[in-house]
C-alpha cells in the first residue's frame, strides 16, 4: 500500500492561560503570536504564530469566558497530569499533519488517531481527528490528522517574523510501531523518532534569537 500523502501543518504549544503562553514564546523566540479565536466545540482558544509557507505554531489553552464541553476536551487539557504540566510552564505538546484526504489516511494509519469531526473557528472550517477521550496519538508524538475545507489556510494572512522549524525529533518507549505509523502516513522524514521510556516531542525553531527548542 502506497504512503497516504500527509505533510506537517502546525505545531501545537499549550498554556494554562494564553497571556502567559504569549508571555513565553515572545521571551525566547523575541515576537510574540498574534490572537485567533475561540474553538466552541471544545471550550479552547488560541494564539497563532506564522512558521513558514502553510505552517504555523498554535498556542491553545483553555478558555475562561466559555462553557465546558460534553465531552473531553482534546489534546488532554482536562487531565489532571497536563494541568500539572501546564500550570509550571507552556510547552510544545503535539503536533498536527494536513491532508487532503483525511479518510484514507486514517485508514493508513496503524495506529487509531480517532474519529473524524468537523470542527471550526471564526471562518475557518475544517475536519480533524479527535479521540473520544481526548487523549494524543502516542502520547504526542503521532499527529493529529487535519483536512482544511477549502483553500484558505490561517498561515496565508499571519505576518511573517522570520521564525521557521529547523527540525522536530521525538522518542517514545515502543520506536518501531510510531515509525512505521509515521511512514504509513508519509511522514518518516519529517519526525525522527529514538528509544525513551517516556515520550518525548521536541521542535527545533530558527529565529532572529537563533534555534530555540521547544
Amino acid at each position: 500500500m502506497r504512503p497516504a500523502r500527509a505533510m506537517l501543518d502546525h505545531l501545537v504549544v499549550a498554556a494554562d492561560t494564553l497571556d502567559r503562553g504569549e508571555d513565553y514564546l515572545e521571551s525566547i523566540l523575541g515576537v510574540r503570536p498574534q490572537r485567533g479565536g475561540r474553538h466552541e466545540a471544545m471550550g479552547t482558544h488560541n494564539s497563532m504564530l506564522r512558521l513558514g509557507e502553510r505552517c504555523y505554531l498554535e498556542l491553545i489553552a483553555i478558555d475562561p469566558e466559555a462553557a465546558a464541553p460534553a465531552r473531553p476536551r482534546w489534546f488532554e487539557l482536562d487531565r489532571p497530569a497536563m494541568r500539572a504540566l501546564l500550570a509550571q510552564q507552556p510547552r510544545l505538546i503535539h503536533w498536527v499533519a494536513r491532508t487532503d484526504d483525511i479518510e484514507a489516511a486514517r485508514r493508513a494509519d496503524p495506529i487509531d488517531p480517532g474519529p473524524v469531526h468537523a470542527m471550526s473557528r471564526g471562518s475557518f472550517r475544517w475536519r480533524m481527528t479527535i479521540p473520544d477521550d481526548g487523549a494524543r496519538p502516542g502520547a504526542g508524538v503521532l499527529p493529529t490528522l487535519i483536512q482544511w475545507d477549502d483553500e484558505r489556510h490561517p498561515a496565508d494572512t499571519m505576518p511573517d517574523a522570520g521564525v521557521r522549524v529547523a527540525a522536530l525529533a521525538a522518542a517514545h518507549p515502543e520506536p518501531a510501531a510510531i515509525r512505521a505509523a509515521l511512514a504509513a502516513l508519509g511522514l518518516g522524514d519529517t519526525l525522527k523518532v529514538t528509544f525513551n521510556a517516556a515520550p518525548r516531542l521536541a521542535a527545533m525553531l530558527s529565529s532572529k534569537r537563533g534555534t530555540v527548542t521547544l
